[in-house]
């Protein structure tokens, strides 16, 4: 067995070290060391989307908030959002000399392609997942999206 100054000069030295487990067994004896591994943080590399206010969740401005009377105020008028399922590059069409899936004010049913969204050389076929109207397209053809980023706006029937 080792002896109590032989282990310290092990944890000393795996403690120096990048090792973060050590494991020593003789003669049925076994000495286990584990560092306790700091999580680290990251931040995220490309902004985070949350998603836009839909009329219902937006607030009254109150009256000591300023306002331009020039600027009017746009109403979201989509009650859906059809949001990217991960992240990945946002393509309208399936090719460039495709006209793409849809325009604002085209039709859509549960199971019609609105757009690809390409991950790790997969190329993701969008559903609308509901009945109704697009009424806005919020990205841009070859945009990088995130999970749960807004895609488009839908009025449903």
């Amino acid at each position: 067995m080792l002896k109590i100054e032989e282990i310290q000069s092990l944890i000393k030295t795996i403690d120096a070290s990048s090792i973060n487990e050590f494991t020593y067994e003789i003669d049925g004896a076994k000495l286990e060391l584990k560092k306790q591994v700091e999580q680290q943080v990251v931040q995220p590399t490309q902004p985070v989307y949350t998603a836009q206010p839909t009329v219902a969740q937006q607030t009254t401005v109150s009256a000591s908030e300023e306002t331009k009377e020039d600027e009017p105020i746009q109403a979201v008028s989509g009650d859906y959002e059809i949001t990217s399922p991960m992240v990945g590059t946002f393509y309208s069409s399936s090719s460039p000399e495709q006209d793409a899936f849809v325009t604002e004010g085209d039709k859509v049913n549960p199971n019609t392609v609105v757009c690809i969204v390409e991950a790790m050389k997969l190329f993701n076929e969008i559903e609308a997942e509901v009945s109704g109207e697009i009424v806005e397209i919020l990205v841009d053809n070859g945009e990088l999206v995130e999970f749960g980023q807004p895609l488009f706006r839908v009025k449903t029937k």
